[in-house]
């Protein structure tokens, strides 16, 4: 199950295709140049559990370098190329990796990485030409198109968001098994969700994002083709699922947020039919939101939750979420269990920090040369959390709240915005919406919100007004915002994921803040 397998079977077959550009790699073509990349790597000498990095947008040689890296065993990490060159810099230093592979689009921040990661030894760039760096192209054009003498899996070693912090490297413990070995969580795509060797996946997110990469990845395990968008573009999005025939795909419920607001002509405009299943992860989804989808592409939205650190997992079908709107769904993979503060499990119904207790057998994580935050994710029970907040119904559905460093305490009262912010963005005049907690002198938090106008002209006490009486009519009144700030756009991931605490800074300044 790998590239090369598929090469030998249907060598002129697409592999993937970008889908603006056109540009398409076949599955000869992507086994040829994962070997070339491959040879380039094991001639300077990286071996079985080893780092890269890779700092790229989007482009067509993206997925052959992780390939490369997969196929001899190596752990490959892939950096947000939004980040400054110090933000870059601190996970190319503290991943260890040996090779950086940038490219034109990233070639401003990896001119400073240079000076600023020393311990790289070497640096290549894709589809350009920059001063300590050698061309890729050229580099693996030298080398033959054969696999390694010692083939094996490697594995990603991602860095969480850093929407709350320094973002932690999460290096999962692995053997060295040979190429080709079936991912125990390739099952849910196959099983749930109906990949196969038919399967046209639309990947929207950023290929620097876990589930993107993941599915992209799993996809040319299969033999299917993936359709790679250059960036999210709602419409565009709408206009390749016709255009290419796409049978799955993978959102975010921001992508959902911004396919909804689109003109009613627009919407209607694409012939969506081939799409037979449609999943989304990542950040819990609006209710309204996910009813709206459910009423224009019918019962095919999937839903998981989960996390890099993939030590759990729920799962719920279309037909289990309209019969319990909200859900996450029933655990996959091992009991879930939702504690208090001193980590006692709490009754059904009552909100906690939700804990996976790990199945037998399944292999363990850590944060890499982060023992205490280690430690903080997994108790000495083996039971792992990532901080969300939620609670079980008396069947064993999951439902989050929020994040447990998001939660606003207000007199003493524990209040979690997700439900603000969910029923904000609902509004006609809201494009994207941050709810949170600011200092208050008496309650010591006060419930906040700024919000992304579709139209900015509308920003102004009298939007303000009519936003915060649609929530007070809708939540009880100490959910709801206090007052409403606006701000042209929000500084949200191209995953979805939102950098509140960039946000939330501005008005805590110098205050201190349980919060981090």
């Amino acid at each position: 199950m790998y590239p090369g397998h598929w090469a030998t079977i249907k060598p002129d077959a697409v592999a993937y295709v970008m889908a603006a550009s056109g540009e398409a790699v076949t599955y000869r073509e992507l086994n040829d140049r994962s070997n070339q990349c491959a040879q380039l790597l094991w001639a300077a000498g990286l071996r079985f559990g080893d780092h890269i990095a890779v700092l790229m947008d989007n482009n067509a040689r993206y997925l052959e370098v992780c390939w490369a890296a997969q196929r001899m065993g190596l752990f490959y990490t892939c950096i947000n190329w939004h980040f400054t060159a110090d933000e870059a810099a601190y996970i190319v230093d503290d991943c260890d990796a040996q090779v950086l592979v940038v490219s034109d689009a990233t070639r401003a921040v990896a001119a400073e990485l240079v000076a600023l990661t020393p311990r790289v030894k070497i640096r290549l760039i894709v589809g350009g030409d920059l001063a300590e760096h050698e061309r890729y192209e050229t580099a693996i054009a030298a080398q033959p198109a054969e696999p390694v003498p010692d083939e094996c899996e490697g594995t990603p070693m991602l860095y969480s968001s850093g929407t709350t912090g320094r973002p932690k490297g999460i290096r999962y413990n692995i053997a060295k098994e040979p190429m080709g070995q079936m991912p125990g969580n390739l099952a849910l795509m196959t099983q749930a969700f109906g990949f196969d060797e038919t399967t046209i996946y639309l990947s929207p997110a950023p290929l620097y994002h876990s589930a993107p990469l993941f599915y992209c990845m799993s996809t040319l395990r299969l033999g299917g083709k993936v359709v790679i968008m250059e960036q999210f573009d709602a419409r565009e999005a709408l206009r390749f699922i016709e255009q290419y025939g796409v049978t799955q795909s993978q959102f975010v419920p921001t992508h959902f947020v911004r396919m909804l607001k689109l003109p009613a002509e627009d919407r209607a405009r694409y012939d969506l039919s081939s799409l037979r299943c449609a999943v989304h992860a990542a950040a819990p989804c609006p209710v309204a939101v996910k009813q709206q989808m459910m009423e224009w592409w019918g019962p095919i939205v999937w839903e998981y939750y989960s996390a890099t650190e993939g030590t759990g997992a729920t799962l719920v079908s279309p037909q289990e979420w309209l019969e319990r709107p909200g859900t996450v769904g029933k655990s996959i993979l091992g009991p879930i269990r939702i504690c208090d503060e001193e980590g006692q499990e709490v009754p059904a119904g009552e909100i906690g920090t939700v804990w996976f207790e790990a199945p037998t057998g399944r292999t363990g994580f850590r944060y890499h040369k982060d023992d205490d935050k280690t430690r903080e994710a997994i108790d000495e029970r083996g039971w792992s959390t990532v901080g969300d907040m939620g609670y079980l119904d008396a069947d064993g559905y999951l439902f989050l709240t929020d994040r447990r460093t998001f939660m606003i305490v207000s007199g003493g009262v524990n209040i979690y915005p997700q439900e603000a912010e969910n029923l904000l963005v609902s509004h006609p005049s809201v494009y994207d919406v941050a709810v949170f907690g600011i200092p208050d002198d008496e309650m010591g938090e006060r419930v906040h919100a700024v919000v992304q106008p579709i139209d900015f002209d509308d920003a102004g006490p009298e939007l303000e007004r009519e936003l915060l009486a649609y929530c007070r009519e809708r939540l009880a009144h100490y959910k709801c915002p206090r007052a409403v700030d606006f701000d042209r756009e929000l500084p949200r991931q191209p995953t979805g994921k939102l950098y509140k605490r960039l946000i939330r800074d501005r008005y805590w300044g110098n205050s201190t803040s349980r919060i981090v």
